[in-house]
């Protein structure tokens, strides 16, 4: 969705702006605040994380008046060991190489530093949600390409989508060698109705601001069948520090 169309959505819909802030300060709440450096986002879009974590860095691949400064997720220009917390919602699903950035992301991080990974999650119900009535495709089948080839340019303009990804990666852990060098802190898969009934930024809204109350209540319980219900993802990765345990 083009960023001048989120912007119009964000202001338009009070409810959307409630749900996202409730994901953001779900994230906050992992947000490594004992290690020295700054809290980044990659790919921060209309920069609304702000909101929650008024000192993170937005970073995204294009100029927008929420963007403080502009970044290729695949060649970060902070310096090596530098920041405290790396932040990526919805944008590990467009990632053609994720080994790349999982492999920048422990370049910048500081030991015991954390990526915080915010995704679709694909369920059941995840299936029908993402797979029917989202434009991106699934890419559930297809290989994923860890490591780009030799000498790759790493378009930030590259238009991949895979929405099932993230769930391949950290759920079903189909390629572990992903994970070397990290401690997963979480792997917490949430129902999200609130958020899917609430159509997002491009479908219709299904329910009133003032019944959200019993929709988080509804979240809470099927949150405990994510098999069935999960649409969202939510990771956290540990740089591990030398010396540690690895993660399986």
């Amino acid at each position: 969705m083009p960023q001048t169309e989120c912007y119009l959505q964000w202001h338009s819909k009070p409810l959307l702006r409630e749900i996202y802030h409730s994901f953001y300060k779900r994230i906050a709440s992992y947000v490594q605040r004992t290690s020295q450096g700054p809290v980044v986002e990659i790919g921060s879009g209309i920069g609304a994380i702000s909101d929650i974590i008024p000192d993170c860095i937005r970073t995204d691949a294009q100029p927008g008046p929420g963007i403080d400064r502009i970044e290729n997720a695949y060649k970060l220009t902070f310096e090596s060991g530098s920041l405290s917390n790396l932040i990526l919602f919805d944008v590990l699903h467009h990632i053609r190489y994720p080994g790349n950035v999982l492999a920048e992301a422990k370049r910048v991080l500081t030991d015991a530093g954390r990526m915080i990974i915010f995704e679709p999650c694909i369920s059941l119900l995840g299936r029908i949600v993402y797979g029917l009535f989202h434009r991106e495709p699934l890419g559930l089948y297809d290989p994923i390409e860890l490591f780009a080839p030799p000498d790759c340019p790493f378009d930030p303009a590259d238009t991949y989508a895979a929405q099932g990804n993230p769930t391949r990666l950290f759920v079903r852990k189909e390629h572990p060698i992903l994970l070397h060098g990290w401690r997963m802190v979480v792997c917490e898969r949430l129902s999200a109705i609130s958020y899917v009934a609430s159509g997002g930024y491009s479908g219709p809204q299904l329910y009133c601001r003032r019944a959200y109350p019993l929709l988080r209540l509804l979240d809470a319980v099927l949150d405990a069948f994510p098999y069935l219900f999960a649409t969202r993802l939510l990771v956290v990765l540990e740089k591990q520090i030398p010396g540690a345990t690895q993660c399986a």
